[in-house]
């Protein structure tokens, strides 16, 4: 499983729209999305480039 930091994220839709733009993208799987601690986790072998643009897609930031 793979997490990355994400900034932005503040309510429930937050993690909805997080959720959603990384289970669009192909090859993942097994989302999950923790607001407390701003994080978003993922199975699937994808690259961190393209996990950063449908984040920022969103309104939000991966940070390392």
């Amino acid at each position: 499983m793979t997490t990355v930091k994400v900034k932005g994220m503040r309510c429930p839709h937050c993690v909805g729209s997080a959720r959603k733009a990384l289970e669009e993208l192909k090859g993942i799987s097994g989302v999950r999305v923790d607001l407390d601690k701003g994080e978003v986790s993922f199975e699937g072998d994808v690259p961190l480039e393209q996990v950063r643009k449908a984040i920022a897609g969103i309104g939000f930031e991966v940070v390392e």
